[in-house]
C-alpha cells in the first residue's frame, strides 16, 4: 500500500516538522511493515515549467506523426519556444509540463536544445513516465490549472514523500489511507476523526427518477448490499489534477473520472466500488452464486467459465460480474455512459478469496474483501464517491437502495491482566482500556473485560489478538528482554540429545547438513521409482501450498536432497556429501491421501482438553524423524597425494554403520532391493530384525531423473528407530592385553547367501574368544563352483586372562566353520 504524505495529512493533523522518516520508524515500531519511504520525482532535477502550446505544426514527411509546437513558458524563462513533440493527446490552448535545457529527469537523461525532426527542439514536454510519476506514456501531461511559468514541479506533487507499506493478510484495515492515519494518530497521540463514518451531503433524490432495485441470492456470500444511481453524468468530464496526482503516487493509473473516483474512494476509506453502465443493466441487480457453467467476459477481456462456488453479481440477463473481484466487459462505463449505478457491498471473505484464486485473477478489489472489509462501510463509502462524481461530472441523484442482514458486533471476553502476564511487563487496567479504545473497540468492565470489536477490524476474533493490539501499542520495544530460566533437572530429552549426537557424528563424517522444504509432489513420487502401492505414495495434501507442482507433504528425504545436491552441481560443485535430519508424514492406514480434516479448533486462552488432544493426534499423520544422505562425486579428494575415490555403495553402507555406532547401537546390513536405489547394489539396515533403512547407490533412472551424474549413492533411515535400539551411554571398548592370535578363513557358499549371515555364524562358532570377524575379499572365478562365490573373513581371537592355546585357536577355527556350514552349506575352500 503506497500512501502519500500529503493524502495523510488529510486526515491527521500531524506538525508540519514531521516527514516520512519518522512516521515510518513510529509505525514500524507499532507493527507495519513499512518498507520505503519514496519521494515523488526523485530522479529529477533542474526547472519544470507550466507552458500553454500556442500552435502546432503537423510534421507529415516522417515515417511516425511528428509535431512542431509553439510553446509561451513566460517571459521569465524565455517566452516562446520551439519543441518538437510525438504525443497526440493535446491541442492549441493547453496547459503542458515543459522541460527546460539543463534539467535532469530520472535515469540520467540531461535535455538539451537538438536538431531533430528538421527543427531545433529547446526543450521536452513531459509525460508522467519521463518524469518518474507513473507508467502512463501514452501522452504528455494536460495540467487544468495554473499559470504560464509557474514553477510545475509544486502542481504535480514533486518531492511529496510516499509510505510504501506492505500489508500482512491480518490487517487489511491498512490497505486504505483511513486505516493508515488511524496508526499514525495512535502513534503520534493525536485525535482521529474517522472519514469512514462521515456521511456525504448528498442533495435530495430527483424526483422523476428511481434507485436501481437490488437484492442478494445468497446471504452466505454477502451480508451488505447497496446502489447508487446518478442520471445525466458526464462521461468526458476529465479527473481533476488533484485526484489523478493521489492514484498515480499510490501506484494506480488515470482512466476516466468514473472509474478513478471509485479507486479514489477504495484507497481512502478501504472499500471497494464498482460503477455499472446503467444503460446496459437489465432489471434487479442480486449478489449472489454462479450457476456452474455460467460464463463471463471480464474487464480483462478473458471468458470465463464460472463455478458453482464462484460468488457472482447478475440482473435479469445474467452475471454481470465477479462480485468482490472485477466487473464485466458487458456493463462497463464507457464515453458515453450517463446512467451511473455504483455498487458497493461487504461480501464474505472466503468465497472471493477462493473465486480470484480459481480464476486466478488477483486485484485491489479481492485482495481487501479476502481480508475482510469494513461491514458498516458500504453506504459510507458509495455516498463519498457519489458526491465527487456529481461534483465533477455533474448529473441527478437518484438514491440508494440496500439489502442488509442483521448484524451482530463480535465480543470478546479477557482479562484486564492478560496484556501484562502475556508480555511480561507492567500494563495496568487503564493501559489496556486506553489502548484497545484507540484501536477502536469498546471496553466495558473493571477485572474481566468486555470488547466491542470495530467493525474495520474483522482480524480481532480471540484474546489473544487483543492482547497483540495492546502490546504493540504499547511498543515491542518496551517488552524486557530476559533468558527463559530452565527448571533444574530439564534440558534436551533423550531423544533430542541422540538427534543432536546423529548430526555431530554426519558433520564429522564430512558430510554437510542442509534443510530443504518438506513439500513434494507425484513426480518426485515417480522419479524415484516408487510403485503404485509403495507406502510412500500415502503422502497428506496440503490445503494451501505454495506450488501446485509440489501439493504433498515428503513421505521421504531424499526429493531435498537431490534437488539440494543438482543445485550445487549447477553452480560448480564437482563433489557433494549433503544430508538431513527431519520429518517425513505418512498417512495412518484409516487417513485418506485427498481426505479433509475437520473444523476442530480448540481455543487459545487455555490448554485443550484430553479428549480434543485425542482428537487432534488422531487426524495427524506419522511423522517419524529419518537421517538421510547424498553422495556426488568423490567422497576422497584427489591431490599432490594421489588421485580422488568416487563414492560407492559400500560407502553409503559404512556412513549407516558409523551413525548406528555413535549411538551404541549395531545396524546388520543385508542384501536388499528397494526403490529408488539401484537392484544389485543396495543394502538393508536392521536393528534386531526390524528393517530400519536403506543404502546404496541410486537407480541410474532415478538419477537421470534429477538430472545429475550416474553412480550417486545414498541412504535414509528411520532415525527414531535407531534411537530405540540406542544406548545413553555406549561401554567402554574392552581393551585386551594378552596376545592375540590371528586365523584367516576362507568359505565358499552359494551367491544367494549374504555376507552378513555367514559373517553372523561365523562369530557364533568361534564363540566367547573371539574379539572381531571382518570379510576381506570376495573372489569369484576360477575353483569356486557356478552359482558361488569366495569369502574370506579375519578372526581375532583374545583371552582376557591367559595366552590361548594352539587348541583353542584350533577348536574357535573349527567351530566358525562348523557353524558357517550348519547354517547355510557352506565349504571351506581349498578343502
Amino acid at each position: 500500500m503506497r500512501v502519500p504524505l500529503e493524502w495523510l495529512r488529510d486526515l491527521v493533523s500531524l506538525p508540519p516538522d514531521v516527514d516520512g522518516r519518522e512516521i515510518a520508524d513510529r509505525l514500524i515500531a507499532a507493527g507495519l511493515e513499512v518498507e520505503a519511504v519514496e519521494s515523488v520525482g526523485a530522479g529529477v532535477s533542474g526547472p519544470l515549467i507550466v507552458g500553454r502550446v500556442l500552435s502546432i505544426d503537423e510534421l507529415a514527411d516522417f515515417k511516425k506523426p511528428i509535431r512542431w509546437c509553439q510553446v509561451d513558458i513566460g517571459e521569465a524563462h524565455g517566452g516562446v519556444r520551439g519543441i518538437v513533440c510525438g504525443a497526440r493527446n493535446f491541442s492549441s490552448g493547453d496547459l503542458v509540463v515543459v522541460a527546460l535545457p539543463g534539467t535532469v529527469l530520472p535515469g540520467d537523461f540531461v535535455i538539451a536544445s537538438r536538431r531533430t525532426y528538421g527543427h531545433v527542439s529547446d526543450g521536452m514536454i513531459c509525460s508522467q513516465r519521463e518524469l518518474g510519476l507513473g507508467d502512463d506514456h501514452d501522452g504528455i501531461i494536460v495540467l487544468d490549472s495554473g499559470a504560464v511559468g509557474d514553477d510545475a514541479s509544486a502542481l504535480l506533487g514533486m518531492g511529496e514523500q510516499i509510505l510504501d507499506i506492505a500489508v500482512t493478510p491480518d490487517r487489511g484495515y491498512a490497505l486504505c489511507v483511513r486505516g493508515v492515519a488511524r496508526e499514525v494518530a495512535t502513534a503520534f497521540g493525536l485525535l482521529f476523526d474517522d472519514p469512514g463514518l462521515q456521511l456525504a451531503d448528498l442533495p435530495p433524490p430527483g424526483a422523476s427518477v428511481a434507485p436501481w432495485d437490488c437484492g442478494v441470492d445468497d446471504p452466505s456470500m454477502c451480508g451488505l448490499f447497496t446502489l447508487r444511481r446518478i442520471v445525466g453524468f458526464d462521461p468526458t468530464a476529465p479527473t481533476p489534477d488533484w485526484m489523478s496526482r493521489r492514484l498515480i503516487a499510490a501506484g494506480m493509473r488515470p482512466v476516466s473520472l468514473a472509474v478513478d473516483v471509485t479507486n479514489y474512494v477504495m484507497l481512502e476509506l478501504g472499500q471497494p466500488l464498482h460503477a455499472f453502465d446503467g444503460a446496459k443493466l437489465t432489471g434487479s441487480v442480486r449478489a449472489g452464486r454462479a450457476a456452474a457453467g455460467e460464463r463471463l467476459e471480464t474487464l480483462d477481456h478473458v471468458v470465463r467459465t464460472l463455478d458453482a462456488d464462484d460468488v457472482v453479481i447478475r440482473d435479469d440477463s445474467g452475471v454481470i460480474g465477479l462480485a468482490g473481484t472485477m466487473g464485466g466487459l458487458h456493463t462497463e462505463i464507457d464515453e458515453r455512459s450517463t446512467d451511473v449505478v455504483l455498487e458497493a457491498a461487504r461480501f464474505t471473505p472466503e468465497p472471493v478469496a477462493r473465486t480470484a484464486r480459481r480464476h486466478r485473477l488477483s486485484s485491489e478489489a479481492s485482495r481487501r474483501f479476502e481480508r475482510g472489509v469494513d461491514r458498516v462501510l458500504a453506504p459510507y463509502a458509495s455516498a463519498r464517491a457519489a458526491q465527487l462524481l456529481l461534483q465533477y461530472g455533474g448529473g441527478i441523484y437518484a438514491g440508494m437502495t440496500a439489502w442488509e442482514s442483521p448484524y451482530v458486533p463480535t465480543i470478546i471476553e479477557i482479562d484486564a491482566d492478560l496484556p501484562a502476564r502475556t508480555a511480561g511487563m507492567p500494563i495496568d487496567h487503564a493501559t489496556t482500556t486506553a489502548r484497545l479504545s484507540e484501536v477502536g473497540c469498546a471496553v466495558a468492565g473493571d477485572d474481566r473485560l468486555s470488547v466491542t470489536v470495530p467493525p474495520w477490524r474483522p482480524d480481532l476474533s480471540d484474546p489473544a489478538d487483543l492482547v497483540e493490539e495492546v502490546v504493540r501499542l504499547e511498543g515491542y520495544d518496551n517488552i524486557p528482554s530476559r533468558l527463559p530460566m530452565a527448571p533444574a533437572g530439564y534440558g534436551l530429552t533423550r531423544h533430542q540429545r541422540l538427534r543432536r549426537r546423529a548430526g555431530i557424528t554426519l558433520a564429522g563424517l564430512g558430510v554437510v547438513d542442509v534443510l530443504t522444504y518438506p513439500f513434494t509432489g507425484h513426480l518426485d513420487h515417480d522419479a524415484l521409482l516408487l510403485s503404485a502401492d509403495d507406502v510412500r505414495r500415502r503422502a497428506p495434501r496440503l490445503a494451501n501450498p505454495l506450488s501446485d507442482e509440489q501439493p504433498l507433504l515428503r513421505t521421504t528425504l531424499l526429493p531435498g536432497l537431490l534437488a539440494a545436491a543438482r543445485r550445487n552441481l549447477s553452480r560448480g560443485t564437482d563433489s557433494i556429501a549433503v544430508s538431513e535430519i527431519g520429518r517425513v508424514f505418512v498417512l495412518r492406514d484409516h487417513q485418506q491421501p485427498d481426505g479433509t480434516v475437520g473444523p476442530l479448533r480448540p481455543a487459545v486462552d487455555g490448554r485443550p482438553s484430553d479428549e480434543e488432544l485425542d482428537t487432534l493426534e488422531d487426524l495427524l499423520p506419522d511423522q517419524p524423524h529419518h537421517a538421510a544422505v547424498v553422495l556426488v562425486g568423490d567422497i576422497e579428494v584427489g591431490g599432490w597425494w594421489g588421485p580422488g575415490r568416487p563414492a560407492t555403495w559400500s560407502d553409503a553402507v559404512e556412513l549407516a554403520r558409523d551413525l548406528g555406532g555413535a549411538l551404541g547401537a549395531t545396524i546388520i546390513v543385508r542384501q536388499g532391493s528397494d526403490a529408488p536405489f539401484h537392484p544389485g547394489r543396495t543394502a538393508a539396515l536392521e536393528i534386531a530384525g526390524r528393517l530400519i533403512g536403506h543404502a546404496g547407490e541410486l537407480h541410474p533412472r532415478v538419477t537421470a531423473a534429477y538430472d545429475l551424474p550416474p553412480r550417486v549413492c545414498a541412504l535414509e533411515i528411520d532415525l527414531d528407530a535407531l534411537i530405540e535400539a540406542a544406548v545413553d551411554v555406549a561401554p567402554a571398548p574392552n581393551v585386551g592385553v594378552q596376545p592375540v592370535a590371528k586365523e584367516d578363513i576362507a568359505l565358499v557358499v552359494a551367491d544367494s547367501v549374504s555376507a552378513a549371515d555367514v559373517e553372523a555364524a561365523v562369530r557364533a562358532g568361534a564363540g566367547e574368544l573371539c574379539e572381531d570377524v571382518r570379510l576381506f575379499d570376495v573372489y569369484v572365478g576360477p575353483q569356486v563352483p557356478e552359482g558361488h562365490r569366495s569369502l574370506a573373513f579375519a578372526l581375532r581371537l583374545r583371552a582376557a586372562d591367559r595366552t590361548l592355546s594352539a587348541e583353542e585357536i584350533t577348536a574357535a577355527r573349527e567351530g566358525a566353520i562348523a557353524a558357517a556350514a550348519g547354517r547355510h552349506g557352506a565349504v571351506l575352500r581349498g578343502s
